[in-house]
């Protein structure tokens, strides 16, 4: 699964994606960027 880097501006492969759910209810994947190594998150199905 793919997210938006803010800091390399780009999409990257997540790294050591994990499931998390928001306040609301909606699924959403958190993890690190390959490259940077920065946290990267995406909202919706994982």
């Amino acid at each position: 699964m793919d997210a938006y880097c803010f800091k390399c501006r780009a999409k990257k492969e997540i790294r050591n994606p994990s499931r998390v759910t928001l306040k609301n209810g909606r699924p959403a994947t958190q993890g690190t960027c390959p490259t940077c190594g920065t946290k990267v998150f995406r909202i919706g199905k994982g």
